[in-house]
């Protein structure tokens, strides 16, 4: 019988906020349960993004297992052609279930699954005051109501497509106790795929109390690359994200910032774990293959940035691990992945045909030498395990270089860009990806590489 699989699936999650993998600051007892289990990828990253809302590309680069200049247009649909993950084990036999944030449009998560509940089809939202879906068999999801966004104090009513608001109750005990229901409710027989998507971490960074008491502002580490400011414009500085906090950016604040993060990874873990409880209640940890991962990183206050418009590690590096049969127990690998690997690498542990339209690798074979990274028409980059090359085009000109040593420098602070040999190597390979990723043929490549040539 095929294995069972539980997708844990995190908004705005870093690739460093996991206790078991060096974060001393943080409590993730059953990620850390995961880790030791499994298999970590710890340079699992993303491309980058074609917008600011880099989850909506993200997302739709891990459910159809394709690179960011091929998926439909910033991500917000998905073409029919495009086979998904969902309708990929679907037709495999498993039974599909999904609940969270859904941010590649009803099409696409029809497909998909085959029940569900509880589903968001937006960016992001007052987790206490979450627009949802319950699941329409026929693919519509044409209801509607009212309810006041107020993640800044704004007060701005705005219309969504929605059957209910859960007023009071936070998103993450929303889509927990949905996934909860599921595995008490499902038969056993059938094998499932239950797709649990989280709107936490991601802001406003509000949770219960006992976890927003959990960390003291005052005892946070700042990271050891914080700066009041970023040190040139890089072409997004007053995006949503880096008005979260005041310019210049003030330790204090960034503390506050980086302790209700923490809090709120600790309240999506201790959901996981109540989801991890489940699984074992029924008998089925040995059969049951769990995947943890994020949709991009964050900043908070690393190079005088808040947000994950940049391509710096804080932004483009994930968390993913794998746990379950077949699958190394205990184990990290620092292969050069992406989330759009997840797809094939799915399909080889549970024996499914990988559609022809996904151009991942699995990544327990993956062997890539370097990974492209782009950010809208404003960043190009190319990173090796060893360093990384970031270019920026701003206002139709080729303005900052930068280069690092990521092995001796990792939190990229030192810049190599006046090492004319490193950047001519990085150059040649940067220019060899973004060919093989059709770039300059997409609209954001074509303005971006039209600047840089000038």
């Amino acid at each position: 019988m095929k294995p069972n699989i539980v997708f844990l699936f995190t908004d705005d999650q870093r690739f460093d906020t996991i206790a078991a993998l060096g974060n001393r600051q943080i409590r993730t007892p059953h990620m850390d349960w995961l880790v030791r289990h499994g298999t970590a990828f710890t340079h699992a990253c993303i491309p980058g993004g074609t917008c600011g809302a880099v989850c909506m590309p993200s997302r739709a680069m891990l459910n159809t297992g394709r690179t960011l200049f091929r998926i439909t247009g910033r991500g917000e649909t998905v073409a029919p052609e495009h086979a998904t993950l969902g309708e990929t084990l679907r037709g495999a036999g498993y039974h599909t279930f999904g609940t969270g944030k859904w941010h590649n449009g009803p099409g696409s998560f029809h497909r998909s699954f085959a029940a569900g509940g509880e589903i968001f089809f937006g960016g992001m939202a007052d987790h206490w005051n979450v627009p949802v879906y319950d699941f329409d068999p026929t693919g519509k999801y044409d209801k509607r109501c009212l309810y006041v966004e107020n993640p800044f104090g704004s007060n701005q009513t705005r219309e969504r497509h929605c059957d209910h608001i859960h007023a009071g109750r936070h998103s993450t005990d929303i889509i927990s106790e949905t996934g909860l229901r599921f595995l008490k409710e499902h038969p056993t027989g059938q094998p499932y795929f239950l797709y649990l998507s989280f709107l936490a971490p991601h802001d406003p960074r509000t949770m219960p109390r006992e976890f927003l008491d959990l960390y003291d502002p005052a005892q946070i580490e700042l990271p050891a690359n914080f700066l009041p400011e970023h040190p040139f414009d890089n072409g997004e500085m007053k995006v949503r994200d880096e008005m979260l906090a005041a310019f210049p950016r003030a330790e204090s604040e960034i503390r506050r910032h980086l302790a209700d993060y923490y809090g709120m990874i600790s309240h999506l873990d201790d959901r996981i774990g109540r989801v991890i409880a489940a699984v074992r209640d029924r008998g089925e940890l040995d059969r049951t293959i769990f995947v943890l991962c994020g949709d991009n990183g964050l900043a908070l206050g690393q190079h005088g940035l808040m947000g994950k418009q940049s391509l710096y590690d804080h932004s483009i590096r994930v968390p993913l691990v794998f746990s379950g049969p077949g699958i190394t127990a205990g184990k990290t690998s620092d292969a050069l992945v992406y989330l759009l690997d997840i797809f094939p690498t799915l399909c080889a542990l549970t024996g499914t045909p990988v559609p022809s339209s996904v151009e991942g690798q699995d990544v327990f074979t993956a062997r890539r030498e370097a990974v492209y990274l782009a950010y809208r028409d404003l960043h190009r980059g190319v990173r090796t395990r060893q360093h990384k090359l970031i270019e920026y085009v701003v206002n139709g000109q080729h303005t900052m270089t930068q280069g690092f040593d990521l092995m001796a420098d990792p939190l990229e602070t030192r810049n190599l860009a006046d090492d004319t040999a490193l950047v001519e190597t990085l150059r040649r390979q940067l220019f060899r990806l973004r060919d093989e990723w059709d770039d300059r043929a997409s609209p954001w490549g074509q303005t971006f590489w039209n600047g840089f040539d000038n």
